[in-house]
């Protein structure tokens, strides 16, 4: 089964139930999908990090706009913490990765209003397989030989877990596996981490 080649894509198909057919609130998807980006850059060498900030290692085109656009907002500015570029750009990037998925076909973008008044999205997932793939990728890596483990896949779980999403890694199976997932954060680099801190802060209005 093909899955979005992207990590904040699939962060978002992880993020959507498909029993209430729309992303939950409190999911801190905004947050997700900016260290998923960030993860992806990381994980592909463009990015490094440099005494806890990130910092461009190789400039050149990522062939997504998603991370092509964060790349750009990165070699832009002076060097910020993680946690900084996780906390700053999230309705930017949620926009772009629905809308990325959109023109690949994964979801149907449908544009409504609440009370014949304000504008929403209803967003449907043309392939329910898709996502229960993706499902089953998170609970492969948690029991799948450790020197096997897609650092993509590693970065997927370490970001789901940083969140909470417990919709596809309950308390139960967190708790279960908590040597598993906090292994596969290392794995992953600095952004698990990162993204606890962003979410951590948020809650205590620090952002």
């Amino acid at each position: 089964m093909a899955v979005p080649r992207s990590l904040p894509e699939r962060v978002y198909l992880l993020a959507y139930n498909p029993d209430k057919g729309k992303v939950g609130s409190g999911t801190h998807l905004g947050a997700m999908l900016r260290a998923a980006t960030l993860a992806d850059l990381y994980l592909g060498g463009h990015l490094t990090d440099e005494r806890g900030r990130a910092t461009i290692h190789v400039r050149r085109p990522c062939d997504d706009p998603v991370l092509d656009a964060l790349l750009e907002e990165i070699a832009g500015s002076k060097p910020h913490a993680w946690q900084s570029w996780i906390n700053h750009g999230q309705g930017a990037t949620f926009r772009a990765v629905r809308r990325h998925l959109d023109d690949g076909g994964w979801v149907h973008l449908q544009p409504r209003k609440i009370l014949g008044l304000f504008p929403a999205t209803r967003v449907t997932i043309r392939d329910p397989r898709v996502r229960d793939e993706l499902v089953g990728r998170v609970n492969a890596v948690l029991h799948e030989p450790f020197d096997s483990i897609d650092p993509a896949d590693a970065a997927l779980v370490a970001i789901i877990a940083a969140a909470d999403l417990a919709l596809v890694l309950d308390r139960k199976t967190k708790r279960a596996n908590k040597q598993r997932i906090q292994e596969l954060a290392e794995l992953s680099g600095p952004i698990g981490p990162a993204l606890r801190k962003s979410i951590q802060a948020a809650a205590v209005g620090e952002v």
